[in-house]
């Protein structure tokens, strides 16, 4: 998917929701354990009630391989059912993968090529060579994480290195290498003071904000600062849509979850017109 459709797209329906598909089989319905196929029936239902309100879905894959083979036949699953019933969708692979050139092609090549993914989270450590083989990708995107939502990204992420936060020399460093265009960002909702500064270094990117929701993050104050002329984000909001409700109408109350979202969103998007 390019970059134009994920706008057009924001545009038609007037939102800009990811979804996290963190699928915890302590937390969903209990009635759907006793499917073959526990984790994919409760995406499925969580798709189809909420597809229409959100531009994207981000599973991560954490929660898949913790149960492996089963829960990798149901992240396959999950993939294949979004790009055949709902192929506008942007699909992210929450994977934050990132290592040496030849390792990084082979996932790379497991997320767009065999999964199709549109994009992967990939963390930035290893440096260019780590990133590039993501890049080289046509249409997909490298997700590069920047400034994360979690309290251990003071431990590093914010550290002032030659006069400048660590952070900012990763968005910097990034926009030179081969295919940058091909970038989003991740930088976390409870960090939206740092967006205005973000917005200096990298204008017109998209970037993944999660920890909206459960984790305290404020979508009004995110958008003040984070917001660009294509909008340019992407909010992510997991447990507290998908796990609205652990009864018969889990669906329905994630919906209800989403459409609040997105009605504030619609508000949003109207007053940048």
């Amino acid at each position: 998917m390019t970059t134009n459709q994920l706008v057009q797209q924001i545009k038609q329906k007037k939102t800009f929701l990811c979804i996290g598909l963190d699928v915890d089989l302590d937390k969903i319905p209990k009635h759907l354990l006793k499917d073959e196929d526990p984790i994919f029936a409760f995406n499925k239902a969580i798709i189809d009630a909420t597809h229409h309100l959100c531009v994207a879905y981000k599973p991560n894959t954490a929660f898949y391989e913790a149960y492996g083979i089963k829960g990798w036949k149901a992240l396959e699953k999950t993939i294949s059912y979004l790009n055949k019933n709902y192929p506008e969708i942007f699909t992210i692979a929450d994977a934050k993968r990132g290592d040496i050139g030849n390792t990084s092609t082979m996932y790379a090549k497991a997320f767009f090529e065999d999964l199709a993914f549109d994009s992967v989270t990939v963390a930035p450590y290893m440096g260019k060579d780590s990133v590039e083989p993501f890049l080289a990708f046509q249409d997909k995107h490298t997700i590069l994480l920047a400034l994360t939502s979690n309290l251990g990204a003071f431990d590093f992420q914010t550290k002032t290195i030659d006069g400048q936060e660590l952070y900012k020399q990763v968005l910097e460093t990034s926009r030179a290498w081969k295919n940058s265009e091909n970038l989003m960002y991740v930088v976390g909702a409870t960090k939206a003071e740092f967006l205005a500064d973000i917005r200096t270094i990298i204008p017109n990117s998209f970037l993944l904000v999660p920890g909206v929701g459960a984790q305290g993050g404020n979508l009004q104050e995110v958008c003040k600062y984070g917001i660009n002329d294509s909008v340019g984000l992407l909010i992510n909001s997991s447990r507290g849509i998908i796990y609205a409700s652990q009864n018969d109408d889990f669906a329905q109350a994630a919906a209800l979850k989403a459409e609040a979202l997105q009605k504030e969103m619609a508000l949003i998007l109207s007053n940048l017109s």
